[in-house]
């Protein structure tokens, strides 16, 4: 269990984060583990600046694992207490370190003591206490990042699922807080005052939520607490307790490039990143010395983003930690006497029902982002499946809808013409039916749209895609998502438009053979036949050895002649080759002369485009 120790006014310690290991909220996490994390200015073993640690105690920051924390100078009562006039909210912060990590080695099954790190496809995003003590670093390149460590296990990056395996651990932190804002996987925010007057001390407080996040989830976690948003997010990378009225001294000895550890979103690490490189170059290296500058100068000067750092490095903040509030599902369901198998008589009841959701889903001001359709059947089977709902504003939820999608549905479950998932069991009477509405978040409380509103265009043509769906049934209207695979073709996985039915080949999984990122942008539905000639205008051939027969010069398509400005490859895929069916394809990238990309594959000698870059 990692500790949570307190600091008392006189020693305040900063962490020792460097430039490549700063980790940004709403980014990748930190590379510096909190056990090589090493206090500013510490002093040498076996002494003490006068007024800090007595003979026989721990320094904070330096406790034993299992020890309790350690007991400030100053009383509980002293370290909860509200500071008059001060602008700064006091916050507490839950950190799980190397979160991406932990995630991606838990999904695939790494032993912790293997050395691994998540990667973007061309650059490290994150790497395990074992891989950074051989030299892997965030923002490395693949190549070096195994040419430091030999046995490197790579995985790659994925928000949803960091997203979604980080959620029970905001539901054990709120078992004990009432409220938080999760900044991003791995990172929790919460308000510090009245939780720690419930629970009696904000030492208390730590302690309970380091233990509660280890019984309930099996992670280690740090708690960091302090007055203002920036100053807690560096307290919790060494598990500091920080009483109120130190922030300022706190900050001042922090390098500028902890502010990346306040920004919410890459755009603003991007910008926040790029003022502190002018900075410094400026001659500014401390929080202190931007913290020293008049705020309207540097708001003149630098905008927005630098009148943001500047009130961070001076501790405070622009708003408190966001609360997040839980809706509970809402379900109805009812029992089928007797049992249905008729499409038309199961719709009536679904009707029915849709209904009666709708008119809660209204009278409690909540909209949904998804609804899920469970069914059993007379002979025991219980079906589910979940379908996704469009953003409350555009009109998302709606009786006629909900019917509409149950519908579909019990098609597929009642016969053998309609919605049915590649696992659907066969037919038989319904006897139970229920629908739940997921994902329920208060009226007006969705994530606002990137541009903005939806526009009239946008909303008419939903509702033609609706009617189609109709007319058609479900699956008359599909959209593309992505799925496990080797090659462009295989990796795209068509299910019907609004199922959130999962791939039936996960993304995570090791793909030996598959092509390297970036993905084409668009895939064909039949590969085109083309082409390759090298300068000679004979025909491009691969060998068993992956030798090219000449350099790609030109490319004949249905449209022409196009020449070949850059080419990349081969990459060779062999499937099934222990069967009768094996088959051998060799990949290659091109770059025409009007700048168009391709990716072309070749088997038995003839060439075919595979698919398109943007």
């Amino acid at each position: 269990m990692t500790t949570v120790p307190t600091v008392p006014p006189a020693d305040v310690r900063a962490a020792d984060a460097s430039p490549a290991d700063a980790s940004p909220a709403g980014a990748s996490p930190a590379d510096a583990s909190p056990a090589d994390a090493r206090p500013t200015g510490a002093h040498p073993a076996g002494t003490h600046p006068a007024g800090t640690h007595p003979a026989g105690t721990h320094p904070a920051g330096t406790q034993p694992t299992g020890a309790h924390p350690t007991a400030a100078t100053s009383t509980s009562a002293a370290a909860t207490r509200h500071v008059p006039g001060a602008s700064a909210h006091r916050t507490a912060v839950v950190w799980v370190p190397d979160w991406p990590v932990v995630a991606a080695m838990r999904a695939a099954e790494v032993p912790a003591q293997q050395p691994a790190a998540v990667h973007d496809g061309r650059r490290i995003v994150a790497s395990s206490a074992p891989a950074r003590s051989q030299g892997v670093r965030r923002g490395m390149r693949l190549r070096t990042a195994q040419e430091c460590c030999p046995e490197l296990e790579l995985l790659p990056v994925d928000d949803a699922r960091d997203t979604r395996d980080f959620e029970p651990v905001a539901v054990a932190v709120e078992t004990l807080v009432a409220g938080l804002e999760i900044a991003r996987p791995g990172l929790i925010l919460l308000p510090a005052l009245g939780a720690s007057r419930y629970h009696g001390s904000e030492e208390e407080l730590a302690r309970r939520l380091v233990e509660t996040v280890a019984e309930r989830t099996g992670h280690e976690s740090q708690v960091g607490i302090a007055d203002g948003i920036l100053a807690s997010l560096l307290a919790a990378r060494t598990a500091l307790l920080l009483p109120p009225g130190q922030t300022a001294q706190f900050l001042a000895t922090h390098p500028l490039d902890a502010l990346l550890h306040a920004a919410t979103s890459p755009d603003a690490v991007d910008e926040t990143r790029e003022l502190v490189h002018l900075w410094t170059r400026l001659g500014l290296r401390t929080l202190a010395d931007l913290s020293a500058l008049a705020e309207a100068d540097v708001h003149t000067r630098f905008g927005e983003r630098g009148r943001w750092a500047h009130r961070m490095a001076r501790g405070a903040d622009l708003r408190p930690p966001a609360r997040r509030r839980l809706e509970p599902d809402i379900g109805v369901e009812t029992a089928l006497d007797p049992p249905v198998e008729r499409v038309d008589t199961a719709a009536f009841v679904a009707r029915s029902l849709a209904e009666d959701l709708y008119a809660l889903v209204l009278e409690r001001s909540v909209t949904c982002s998804r609804l899920r359709i469970s069914a059993h059947t007379e002979s025991g089977l219980a079906l589910s499946r979940t379908w996704r709902t469009d953003d409350g504003a555009l009109g998302g939820l709606s009786a006629a809808r909900i019917t509409d999608r149950v519908r579909w549905q019990l098609e597929g479950w009642l016969s053998a013409t309609g919605v049915r998932g590649e696992g659907d069991p066969e037919p038989s009477p319904l006897v139970r039916l229920a629908i739940t509405a997921e994902g329920v978040v208060a009226a007006g409380a969705q994530q606002g749209r990137l541009w903005g509103a939806a526009s009239g265009d946008e909303l008419r043509a939903r509702r033609v895609t609706e009617r189609v769906q109709g007319i058609l049934g479900g699956d008359g209207v599909l959209s593309a998502t992505l799925q496990g695979g080797r090659s462009a073709r295989d990796q795209v996985h068509l299910v019907p438009w609004g199922d959130t039915h999962p791939a039936p080949r996960a993304l995570d999984r090791p793909w030996p053979g598959q092509l390297p990122q970036p993905a084409p942008a668009t895939v064909p539905a039949e590969p085109a036949d083309v082409t390759l000639l090298d300068a000679q205008g004979e025909p491009v051939l691969v060998n068993v050895r992956l030798a090219t027969s000449g350099e790609p010069a030109v490319l004949v398509t249905a449209s022409g002649r196009h020449r070949v400005t850059g080419w990349a490859g081969p990459w060779p895929l062999a499937e099934r080759w222990w069967g009768e069916t094996a088959q051998r394809r060799v990949y290659v990238q091109v770059v025409l002369d009007d700048d168009t990309a391709l990716l072309l594959a070749c088997t038995g000698g003839q060439w075919t485009c595979e698919a398109l870059y943007d």
